[in-house]
């Protein structure tokens, strides 16, 4: 599932097109993915401008002039695929044509925006997710009202996270995937963090002193950015909205590498794979305490 760099990369890859401009046509193309589409959904986007967009945990949320938010979730195998304008496009709004080809199977909503530019959300599994809420509800929204801060964000500090910490019994990394404690935090990045600080996923979150759990913050901070920076992590479905692949999964430290040494100059240890709460932990367990 795409995590928080693919859901920032994606987003940044969208505003270009949609960021000012005005959707002039929605086409909707089932009644739900894995949620009903709100009613009449293809109306209410149709003559609304983007007036902002912005990403809050693995949500694209897409402000619009007429004071609703559409958020946007890619679920397990969504996509955002961008085709520029065609030859023909005209400018004014509902006044174009295009040549653009016909959607396929799996494109379940296709917005073409005012300059002709088309946006296909793709989702092969359907667990993607769109719905539409009043702008100044956006908040409490059932899907985001639980969400913890952004760990990009000022109000994931230091001291928060000692606090969030204290006194949990549950193992560090269940701790961080939690989304009321930290927004937007997946698998991948909490295994390449945890590696990075030295950290064990088993260490009981409580039990890690001040100094430790402080040393996360910006641990986690740095490995989101390097990833954003590499377009995101591609490894089975996920594409960048230009349809291209992203390439932080080159440089995974952990995940992912069971059996391979680790990475840590003079470091004799070999990568291991545990579960924990269903899902695979990579950790090295020399390194990593």
């Amino acid at each position: 599932m795409p995590e928080l760099p693919e859901v920032e990369t994606v987003k940044r890859g969208l505003e270009p097109v949609m960021l000012g401009r005005v959707i002039a046509r929605a086409d909707i193309r089932r009644p739900d993915l894995r949620r009903p589409f709100p009613e009449q959904m293809g109306e209410r986007l149709k003559g609304a401008r983007v007036e902002g967009m912005r990403r809050r945990s693995k949500y694209i949320l897409v402000d619009l002039s007429s004071a609703e938010t559409l958020l946007i979730h890619l679920g397990m195998t969504g996509r955002m695929l961008i085709a520029p304008p065609t030859e023909g496009c005209r400018q004014a709004t509902g006044e174009f044509h295009h040549n653009h080809p016909a959607p396929e199977k799996h494109d379940h909503v296709v917005l073409d925006m005012e300059d002709g530019t088309r946006i296909t959300f793709n989702d092969a599994r359907r667990f993607g997710v769109m719905d539409l809420t009043p702008t100044n509800q956006v908040d409490q929204h059932k899907l985001l009202q639980a969400l913890g801060p952004e760990p990009l964000g000022n109000a994931f500090d230091e001291p928060y996270l000692v606090a969030k910490l204290k006194g949990k019994n549950t193992p560090v990394k269940s701790a961080l995937l939690d989304q009321r404690i930290v927004a937007g935090l997946g698998n991948i990045y909490v295994c390449e963090a945890l590696y990075r600080a030295g950290i064990s996923p088993l260490a009981k979150a409580g039990k890690l002193s001040s100094k430790r759990a402080s040393a996360l913050v910006p641990v986690i901070r740095k490995v989101l950015a390097e990833a954003i920076e590499s377009g995101g992590s591609s490894l089975k479905d996920y594409r960048q909205t230009d349809g291209e692949l992203g390439y932080f999964q080159h440089s995974f430290s952990t995940y992912g590498r069971e059996g391979e040494t680790c990475n840590t100059p003079n470091c004799t240890g070999i990568i291991h794979r545990i579960v924990q709460s269903g899902r695979s932990s990579f950790y090295c367990p020399r390194c990593q305490r």
